[in-house]
């Protein structure tokens, strides 16, 4: 088995986007949590400018019911637009949201039944080519970003690739975590082979503390395998017990992250996020310090 067989061109993300953001009501009552702004900008709209700064170019959402904002934010506002032209305002700020004809997909994900019935709900669109995967609430911050990251390993080792990251051992029990295998030279030793998957072990069976971290190049494969796949922890349909069956039938390996990552799923993962990415800029990151240090003191 060698990697030359799984180096197709990597065009098409698929962004899981139908989760009901339960943990951030009443906000995300009438508006999806995928909306929700890291200041000024929506968290879908961050992992869109990483897919496109990888070369990603074909986006696939696969949304629930309440979701259609999300596709609207990537739309064309006539009317907005026209407001702006007439008050000679630029509309550069807008540029990230505009998305060639044709390059946007979305597919219904009807019942909620695990991250694993999502992406497969793509199978479709995804067709015979391998694929990333964006779970916009993972805020993956570096330069360059996460999946160009990745990409950089794929075009190295080709097959299946998900991004890690090293946590505490305590921590191990919330995440998927990886066997790692044997070390790459390649990208200054970041990228290793995988030899084995468990969704949210308990601490002493953790094979180690390399988590899942919410980034995935798969073969198109993986669709095949999820189409028979029963319901894992949790009751779902569980993305990693798919990937954890196809090591060793195709190359596996992971790349650690290079940067920085907010679990913008939790209320203080998102807090952390929006400080940290307002003291880098620089419209506002010297108020805001000064804020932070008149609320501590």
């Amino acid at each position: 088995m060698t990697s030359q067989s799984y180096r197709k061109p990597l065009r098409k993300a698929v962004f899981p986007v139908a989760g009901l953001g339960t943990r951030f009501l009443p906000a995300t009552k009438a508006i999806p949590k995928e909306m929700l702004p890291i200041i000024d900008r929506p968290l879908i709209q961050y992992a869109v400018d990483e897919a496109r700064e990888a070369g990603i170019d074909q986006l696939i959402f696969v949304t629930g019911r309440g979701k259609t904002a999300i596709v609207e934010h990537f739309d064309t506002a006539y009317e907005l637009e026209t407001t702006m032209s007439e008050r000679g305002k630029s509309f550069e700020v807008l540029e990230p949201t505009r998305v060639q004809p044709g390059n946007l997909v979305t597919v219904r994900q009807q019942v909620p039944m695990g991250l694993g019935h999502a992406i497969w709900c793509a199978r479709a669109i995804v067709g015979d080519e391998p694929f990333a995967i964006f779970l916009p609430d993972e805020l993956m911050i570096g330069s360059p970003g996460c999946m160009k990251q990745m990409v950089d390993a794929y075009d190295e080792v080709g097959g299946n690739l998900i991004s890690v990251l090293e946590v505490p051992y305590e921590q191990v029990s919330s995440y998927g975590v990886i066997a790692p295998g044997k070390r790459l030279d390649a990208l200054d030793g970041a990228l290793c082979e995988v030899t084995g998957l468990v969704e949210k072990p308990k601490v002493e069976d953790a094979p180690s503390n390399l988590i899942i971290s919410g980034r995935y190049i798969l073969q198109p494969e993986v669709m095949r395998v999820l189409e028979g796949q029963g319901q894992g922890a949790g009751g779902e349909i569980q993305l990693t017990d798919a990937m954890a069956r196809m090591i060793g039938e195709q190359p596996f390996h992971a790349v650690t992250f290079a940067g920085r990552r907010y679990d913008c799923g939790s209320k203080v993962g998102f807090v952390e996020a929006t400080l940290a990415l307002a003291l880098e800029r620089d419209d506002m990151a010297a108020e805001v310090r000064e804020i932070a240090q008149r609320l501590l003191g």
